[in-house]
This record gives structure tokens, sequence and C-alpha cells, in this order.
């Protein structure tokens, strides 16, 4: 199916069932084709694996996914998405379609009631209003995960692949590169979408586990420091830490655990590595050890 029949068959759709687009959903659906075969190409999508789709929308990239996965959850906030999905579905028998608000779905517990026994792979075109934390929830699951896929606002695909001492470098950058490894699988257009959005977009994909792990002591301490460092970035990395509410430490053991870092107290938390914020989060596990 071409661009313009999928347009046209969108059209017909959100028309044949008196479809108003909601705005408090980001909804914005993908009509071009090269992208739905650039997103399960990044996927790496196989016979073999199931797939966990957030935002199905009219279902049109979900019947690529269905097509080239063993099965399909796709989770819609959206009730008045669900007969139509039944419908554009219709012909697949391994999607299984759950009417819920993604942020209030306990993974966990969903991977345990379906019995799956093998790490998923998630693919999404997020609501960009609440892509961080969609994201953020995902990456604190239990669940194993191979790979997430993420059509995002291309603002946040830069934020997800940036350096330190770089404007968009912050927690959420901390924290997917902490997972997996980063790349940009293609740039989208506003007229790849109807309605367009009013920003261009861009195709993420996280491998996962990283190729090169992080070492940690203390996973849940090091984000709090990240979050700390962040919080409010023109701060010092020294004022971040000393007035986050969750951490608790003398004035001498922060500057002491900063120095062991190469660092001086005007140091600012996004001039930080991860690997840096690791060593800091180690260093300071190791002073509530004593």
């Amino acid at each position: 199916m071409n661009e313009l029949s999928i347009r046209v068959r969108t059209l017909k759709i959100i028309n044949g069932y008196d479809f108003l687009v909601k705005k408090k959903y980001g909804q914005n659906f993908l009509v071009k084709e090269e992208v739905f075969e650039k997103i399960v190409s990044a996927a790496g999508i196989t016979g073999e694996d199931v797939v966990l789709e957030i935002g199905p929308g009219i279902g049109a990239l979900t019947g690529y996914l269905a097509r080239n996965a063993k099965s399909v959850i796709a989770v819609e906030i959206d009730k008045n998405l669900i007969p139509i999905l039944e419908e554009t579905l219709a012909d697949h028998d391994n999607i299984e379609i759950i009417n819920r608000d993604i942020l209030k779905v306990d993974i966990d517990e969903l991977v345990r009631e379906r019995g799956i026994d093998r790490p998923l792979k998630v693919v999404a075109n997020l609501p960009y209003y609440i892509t961080t934390p969609i994201i953020m929830e995902l990456l604190k699951a239990s669940v194993k995960f191979t790979g997430m896929t993420f059509m995002v606002q291309k603002e946040v695909a830069d934020r997800m692949q940036a350096g330190p001492r770089t404007k968009a470098y912050g927690a959420l950058t901390l924290a997917v590169q902490y997972y997996g490894d980063v790349s940009v699988a293609a740039e989208v257009p506003p007229g790849a979408f109807i309605p367009e959005p009013e920003v261009e977009s861009a195709v993420v994909h996280i491998s996962m586990p990283r190729a090169n792990p992080i070492e940690v002591r203390n996973e849940e301490l090091l984000f709090k420091l990240i979050r700390a460092s962040f919080n409010q970035r023109r701060k010092t990395l020294y004022n971040g830490i000393k007035n986050y509410p969750e951490l608790n430490y003398s004035k001498e053991v922060i500057t002491g655990n900063i120095e062991k870092l190469g660092h001086g107290p005007m140091v600012r938390g996004e001039e930080l590595t991860l690997e840096e914020f690791a060593f800091l989060a180690d260093y300071f596990d190791m002073e509530s050890a004593l």
C-alpha cells in the first residue's frame, strides 16, 4: 500500500467513525509506509518476538508489526479507538488490544499473566507530551527488554543521544544510555502524519542491554544523584546534591567525593559523563557503608 493509499484509508476510517482527533492524547497518525518499514527494521522484529506496542492509533503500524512478530500486545488509552482497531486488525489473530493508560499498566504483571518467557521488544509512536514519563517507566520495569523503538519529537531524540557539556544533555540522556545503546533510525517530517504535528520527529532505537554495561554498587543512589544534579541544572553539582531532599551528606563528604573525580567545587552535573556519575555513586555508597 503506497503513502497516498494509506492517507486515503486513514481519512476514510477517521471520517467513517466520526472520530475526533484528541490533542490531549497527542494523536498524530503515521501514514508513511517507508517509516513503518524503518521502524520494523530498526526494532529488528522476528517471528519469535513478542512486541509491546504503545499507542497503536488506528492500527496501521500494528499490522506491520503483526506480520513480522510472533505476537503483538497493543495498549491504547483512547476507548474510542478500540472499535476502529478491532475492525482494522480483524485479519490478524496474533494481536491483543488492551484499552489502558500505559502509565497505569503493571508491565511485570502483564508478562506474568500471559506466561511470556522471553524478553519483549517495545515499539511506540509516543504522545509527545508524556514521552519522558513513559520511557522512564519502561526503563524501571523489571521485565527484560531486548530493545525499544520509539517515534519521538526530534528534540527528545537529540536529548537521548546527547553528550556532556551540551544543552540537550540531562537526566533522560543518562537514564537511557545507562540501560542501552541509542541510535536514530530515521528523521520524520510533519507531513508523514495526519494531522501534521508542529515539530519534526525521529525514530529512535535503544538496543538493550548496553554493549558495555556500567557497573554501579547502588543503582537507586545513582539515579538520585543524577536527578539532584539536573533538578536545577544552573546550580553546581555540590549545591544540587546538598539541596536534594533524598540525599543527606555533609559538606565535607560531598566536596571530597567530587574531588575524587578530579573536579573542582564549581563543576556542574552536565559536565560529568555517565561513568563519572557511576563512580560518584560508588563513592557515596561506600561512605554510607562506613
